[in-house]
């Protein structure tokens, strides 16, 4: 008897050690996730730890090398074999090679381009009797501008006689009255130095621009086409014509210079046809030789026409190495539907290499 009740007492002490430790759980567990009971209370739910798998370390078969390239644009002008313009064709019209290999078009756009453009514009002596005419000529040219063209007015005589009488502006009047200001002024003629430093300009200024805003860009020069005193060479300026995009259209009075002449060498004329000539052929352009200035009225609305009426079409180069070498750039077009011969005419090449160095400079009007 005294046995059994030993062993009763021991359960009932069992039992109740049980329930101390249960009530003791409870409260820790509620004290856990009971919510505020204040605003300033904050409960955090411990977040488990996530699992970072280490990276991996580089190897050289998934090292990225990444190639920069710069977009070729071409300025390209298709004509019959009557120099009629075509400008209905398409992009499956055109084949471009550089150094005789074709590259795949990445660019095509046949519609209206707005176009920069300068006018560089000989007020040395030779030009005397012109000036007035040739005035007029530039104000029909600035008169078919479009709300997204550009213009500027650069007037040469030598080579230190080189300005920007107005720079880059859509604005017809501020043009207009820089052409009014114009006047003749003695001096060594620096044709080569004036093209040079214009092609610069207008490079430079549109790399200020928003590379995505394709713009056309051309020079527009009048002269007799006699370089006296240049500082910079001929094949100086066609290295860096190479490397640019600008078009020359040319108007040449060559008639007053002399058709003599020597056992070896070309008349004072013939070579100023051939340099003009040169000029607008290594950039796709086109020159014009009048007669009278009666002429400059009409080739002043087909200039505007011809900067209007052209293809412009972007590659890559399979490689972007700038180490001095010509590559030959030619575009062919299919004949049309009934063999007719289309031709088409654009820059001759490019070069790529760093900077010539400048000694005659721009000034600009104060």
């Amino acid at each position: 008897m005294k046995r059994k009740t030993q062993n009763i007492l021991l359960l009932a002490f069992c039992l109740g050690l049980n329930l101390t430790f249960a009530f003791y759980n409870f409260d820790i567990t509620a004290a856990q996730t009971a919510k505020p009971t204040t605003g300033t209370q904050k409960v955090f739910s411990p977040t488990p730890p996530t699992k970072v798998s280490p990276s991996p370390s580089p190897s050289e078969e998934d090292e990225v090398i990444e190639i920069k390239t710069e977009l070729v644009n071409l300025n390209v002008r298709v004509v019959d074999r009557n120099n009629r313009s075509i400008s209905n064709l398409a992009k499956n019209d055109f084949k471009v090679y550089e150094n005789n290999v074709l590259q795949p078009i990445e660019f095509f756009s046949k519609g209206e381009v707005p176009t920069n453009y300068s006018m560089v514009i000989d007020n040395s002596g030779s030009l005397r009797f012109q000036l007035e005419k040739v005035i007029d000529a530039s104000k029909i040219i600035v008169a078919t501008n479009r709300p997204d063209d550009e213009t500027s007015i650069i007037r040469f005589v030598s080579r230190d006689k080189i300005s920007i009488e107005q720079d880059f502006t859509p604005d017809k009047t501020e043009l207009n009255d820089a052409l009014e200001n114009l006047y003749i002024e003695g001096g060594q003629t620096a044709i080569i130095d004036a093209v040079y430093l214009a092609a610069q300009r207008v490079t430079d200024y549109e790399k200020t621009r928003d590379p995505n805003d394709r713009k056309r860009r051309a020079l527009i020069l009048i002269s007799d086409g006699e370089d006296r005193d240049s500082y910079y060479k001929e094949q100086q300026l066609y290295d860096l014509l190479r490397e640019t995009d600008v078009q020359i259209y040319a108007i040449g009075f060559v008639s007053e210079l002399s058709k003599e002449g020597g056992f070896i060498s070309k008349s004072p004329q013939g070579k100023a046809k051939a340099f003009l000539e040169r000029l607008a052929a290594e950039t796709g352009g086109k020159v014009y030789f009048p007669n009278s200035v009666d002429e400059l009225g009409g080739i002043a609305q087909d200039i505007a026409k011809e900067l209007r009426t052209q293809y412009l079409i972007g590659y890559l180069p399979p490689n972007d190495v700038r180490d001095g070498s010509f590559r030959s750039i030619k575009v062919v077009v299919d004949d049309g539907p009934k063999k007719e011969k289309r031709i088409a005419i654009t820059r001759s090449g490019i070069t790529r290499s760093g900077d010539n160095g400048l000694k005659p400079t721009l000034q600009k009007k104060n």
